[in-house]
């Protein structure tokens, strides 16, 4: 759009690369930016090769105090607390949404941009922005985008939503973007290989503290070697002979103990969850029905959203969900579009 400016997020892989080449097209005046979070830095180097095959301006902005405060301290001592948080969540919160749109706007930008599998439009009728599905459901990050608000959404682009992955590359191969068919990252940045026990030691200083696997009738069933070491649902690597299939149904920190059980056990008709956004920025009058999922690549279930007296989210399914794990996301959709969402603070059946 002639006469617009726009900041790109860059990370050096091809999704935001792509963005970038699809809002120059557009008619954009574009720049790039690439956050240095991890203790070490990050290799800006594909990201900025990208930007001068664009012939756009570069940032490297480093963040690290800010991710460690606000995404990887957070991280630490929600695990302690026996729950799985989402970090991508924390950082599009405070770094990606707020940070760096911060700076954005500051510089005299228009719009910031990311490579997210999202697309944001306008209701004509009430005038207020919408967080919607990527096209390509296969790709679609919109889960990880729940808490963006109005002002945030008003100066957001997501270029990519529209399209697929193939079609993203396909461009970037013909723009000449060396990183056109650069692989995905499967793992959370600071985390490499999913090393999650070692991470907490070494990062957070939290030292794993054996204790025993329990049934419901509080009967030792065996020793774990740290609640941070086990998810929710999960039935492989416990050292366990309970004559059957058991799974992890619930982590306690008060006693260091773990919950195991059936399959069955796994199962919630209901959850509640706090640090509730709505994308609208109005909470709905009453019960609303809604969609909604409790894991990034979770199919979305037909429920029933209210909000509680005390200022939290009650979603009751209409069939039970498994394996509801607290420190996750829940979020709500209505057809296309993201409602909003909460973090799980606990499963009710």
């Amino acid at each position: 759009m002639e006469g617009k400016t726009v900041l790109i997020a860059m990370s050096g892989g091809v999704d935001s690369s792509a963005a970038a080449l699809l809002l120059q097209r557009q008619g954009y005046t574009c720049a790039g930016a690439m956050l240095s979070l991890l203790p070490e830095g990050n290799d800006p180097s594909d990201a900025a090769a990208a930007a001068e095959r664009l012939g756009i301006p570069f940032y490297l902005l480093d963040r690290r105090e800010l991710f460690a405060r606000q995404v990887m301290d957070p991280f630490v001592a929600a695990y302690c607390a026996g729950r799985t948080p989402n970090p991508c969540i924390f950082c599009n919160r405070h770094v990606k949404f707020g940070a760096l749109l911060d700076f954005a706007l500051e510089q005299g930008y228009d719009y910031l941009a990311t490579g997210h599998y999202a697309r944001v439009a306008q209701d004509p009728d009430t005038g207020k922005y919408l967080l919607l599905r990527g096209r390509d459901g296969r790709k679609d990050q919109s889960y990880v985008l729940y808490q963006l608000t109005q002002h945030q959404l008003s100066h957001l682009l997501l270029p990519v939503g529209d399209f697929g992955k193939d079609a993203l590359r396909c461009a970037a191969r013909e723009a000449g973007l060396a990183n056109a068919d650069k692989s995905d990252s499967q793992d959370i940045c600071f985390i490499p290989h999913g090393a999650y026990p070692r991470f907490l030691q070494e990062y957070g200083g939290v030292s794993l503290e054996p204790g025993d696997f329990v049934d419901a009738a509080g009967r030792v069933l065996g020793r774990h070697n740290g609640l941070p070491c086990y998810t929710m649902g999960q039935r492989k690597g416990l050292g366990v002979s309970a004559g059957k299939h058991v799974y992890v149904v619930e982590k306690n920190p008060q006693d260091n103990t773990i919950l195991l059980g059936d399959e069955a056990d796994l199962y919630s008709r209901q959850l509640l969850a706090a640090e509730v956004n709505w994308i609208s920025g109005e909470e709905p009058a009453g019960p609303i029905r809604c969609t909604a999922k409790t894991r990034y690549s979770q199919a979305e279930a037909n429920a029933v959203a209210e909000m509680t007296d005390t200022g939290l989210l009650r979603v009751a399914f209409d069939t039970p969900q498994r394996a509801v794990t607290p420190g996750q996301a829940v979020v709500l959709y209505q057809g296309e579009a993201v409602l909003g969402g909460g973090t799980i603070q606990c499963a009710e059946s």
